[in-house]
């Protein structure tokens, strides 16, 4: 399995990006490069789609596949795209409060610490649907760092119910574009892709 190890915080610098968009509230102290050189239109949907792979910890293969499924979905893709990547279980899980940043919640459900509908998934690319409960481990509960996550207050999207006590959530519907609060526009990737 592939991992992105690019240092956070100078990956966000790059890309121009609040890292507390991947959960992570620290600053930093170095100031990005004035550059003055006026950025391609290129340079811009290139940027828009690194910061999406980066945001949702997607690589560029996985990223293709995510791209062409939306496509052929009904709809804009470009909203459809960002949909399927909010989807994404490792992305349900850390919205839901159960994990502080997106590259813990892949790693937790690389290690097995959730259950959708009673099942233990893996996979941090599947898809939840809507009804769908996730739920950590009744072993895993017993671990200090779910203990730890328990005491932790996160604004939950509407398109999600959590029960912090039993540590569970479910999925109350599909999200819509306006529930979605990445700093991604979308429809550049969308024209990058079309070339």
């Amino acid at each position: 399995m592939a991992v992105n190890r690019d240092p956070i915080l100078k990956r966000c610098r790059s890309l121009q990006l609040d890292p507390s968009h991947l959960g992570i509230y620290k600053e930093s102290k170095r100031q990005p490069n004035k550059n003055f050189k006026k950025i391609s239109e290129y340079g811009l949907q290139l940027r828009e789609k690194q910061r999406a792979k980066f945001i949702y910890g997607v690589l560029e293969r996985q990223f293709r596949e995510t791209f062409n499924k939306a496509s052929k979905r009904k709809g804009i893709a470009g909203e459809n795209l960002l949909i399927m990547l909010e989807e994404r279980l490792d992305n349900v899980v850390y919205r839901m409060g159960l994990c502080m940043t997106r590259r813990e919640a892949r790693q937790l459900v690389v290690h097995g610490h959730y259950t959708v509908n009673g099942k233990k998934v893996n996979i941090p690319s599947y898809q939840v649907k809507v009804g769908d409960v996730i739920r950590v481990k009744e072993k895993s509960q017993k671990s200090p760092k779910f203990k730890e996550i328990k005491d932790m207050t996160v604004g939950v999207p509407a398109w999600l119910s959590v029960n912090k006590d039993k540590l569970e959530g479910t999925v109350l519907a599909e999200p819509t574009r306006e529930q979605i609060d990445t700093p991604i526009a979308e429809h550049l990737i969308v024209e990058l892709y079309s070339k």
